[in-house]
């Protein structure tokens, strides 16, 4: 199935209340980059403090190496970065699920209307983030194994 490039026990702080992107980047980030990755979601004023006192890696907020830049979103930048699509192709079709749900581009794929419900759904049923978490990396698991036959 999916495995991790490295493991590197790496923290990664992102803002709280996580619906798409924010869950999408720690599913990516737990089967690609570091399988014992350690999540903190803070307030978002509080995420780059918090990322020098924990020195965790910030994602999706702002002005971050691992954000949205131009219509791409922070999923992409965490693709490209540990370049994910070398061994994953597929991680490109993923991709362009959780940009079509993340930004105002939600026509880019047939599945990133739904995806933008599941997440809302999952985050209004979740009593934290770490559950919505634990509950949403299942719909990824499931979305990339719709790709599998670009891997064959």
């Amino acid at each position: 199935m999916i495995y991790c490039q490295a493991n590197y026990d790496m923290k990664w702080v992102t803002r709280e209340h996580a619906k798409v992107d924010r869950i999408a980047c720690p599913w990516l980030i737990k089967n690609f980059v570091d399988k014992e990755a350690e999540f903190l979601f803070v307030p978002a004023h509080k995420v780059m403090d918090t990322a020098k006192e924990r020195s965790a890696i910030p994602f999706d907020i702002p002005n971050a190496e691992l954000g949205h830049h131009g219509e791409e979103c922070s999923f992409d930048a965490i693709v490209r970065k540990y370049e994910l699509d070398r061994k994953e192709p597929a991680l490109l079709e993923l991709a362009k699920i959780v940009r079509g749900a993340d930004t105002p581009n939600r026509s880019l794929t047939p599945q990133s209307e739904g995806l933008v419900a599941i997440a809302a759904g999952f985050s209004i049923n979740s009593k934290d983030d770490y559950d919505n978490m634990a509950k949403q990396f299942y719909v990824y698991d499931a979305l990339s194994l719709h790709f599998l036959p670009l891997l064959l």
